[in-house]
């Protein structure tokens, strides 16, 4: 079986595939100082009695995959590991002025939304960013936009305004909100859904062509109802893209 890791700046998701098919996955919390051993731990423990004959791994925290890599040489130390990174075959050619500046999630989106859906396609991931990305026709990573995620944005606005808080993030009564949480959570996950279709609008006015809209990421629940662009929910895109870029490298 193939253990994919897909390591955010919040939470790492870990998924194993037998074949083409997922069968089990986690969501932890990012510690980016763990060490090899404690990483050795808690995966030993969520992956239990799977037998896992392979690797994949893409990360957009630097400082952890010293430790991944080595918690993968003494965890799994006869299969084959892929860690994405520049110089990994992914088959996804990157059109922007610096293809080294992607992050390697990106670009695992990129080549599993293609994989999935065709192309063109817009990638929305939910995630510590709100990340936008641009999928051709020929599978290419056009670029995209970045803001902040939602949970980045309250924690923002809580920390500088006295009489502001943090709140739950569900969908209040209406959009005009009668109190404080209310208008919060108006702000938040209306504020959200209005921004990503703005912007949905505005690439497939460049593109040409209503572009098939994804979205993934553990915070796409909250926007997918209230959304007019959203159209496919992958929950687990990211995880897809590692296991076909393992495909073409182990």
């Amino acid at each position: 079986m193939l253990l994919t890791i897909d390591i955010g700046n919040t939470n790492t998701v870990l998924g194993v595939f037998e074949g083409e098919t997922l069968a089990d996955s986690w969501r932890v919390r990012t510690q980016a100082n763990a060490t090899s051993d404690e990483l050795a731990f808690l995966y030993r423990g969520l992956i239990g009695e799977y037998r896992i004959d392979g690797v994949s791994v893409c990360s957009t925290v630097p400082a952890a995959l010293r430790e991944i890599r080595r918690m993968a040489g003494r965890l799994f130390k006869h299969v084959p590991v892929v860690v994405v990174e520049p110089g990994t075959r992914t088959g996804v050619p990157i059109l922007i002025d610096n293809p080294k500046e992607a992050g390697a999630d990106r670009i695992m989106n990129t080549l599993a939304a293609h994989h999935l859906h065709g192309g063109p396609t817009i990638v929305v991931d939910f995630g510590t960013s709100t990340n936008i990305d641009v999928v051709s026709a020929r599978g290419e990573f056009l670029g995209g936009a970045l803001a902040p995620g939602i949970e980045i944005a309250l924690d923002a606005l809580a920390s500088r305004a006295a009489q502001l808080r943090k709140v739950e993030l569900v969908p209040p009564r209406s959009v005009i909100g009668k109190g404080t949480v209310e208008a919060l959570q108006s702000g938040m996950i209306y504020g959200v859904a209005g921004q990503v279709d703005g912007l949905v609008r505005r690439i497939r006015t460049e593109l040409g062509t209503e572009a098939t809209t994804v979205a993934t990421g553990g915070l796409a629940p909250l926007v997918l109802k209230e959304s007019e662009t959203l159209q496919v929910h992958e929950p687990h895109l990211t995880l897809i893209g590692l296991r076909l870029v393992f495909a073409k490298n182990a």
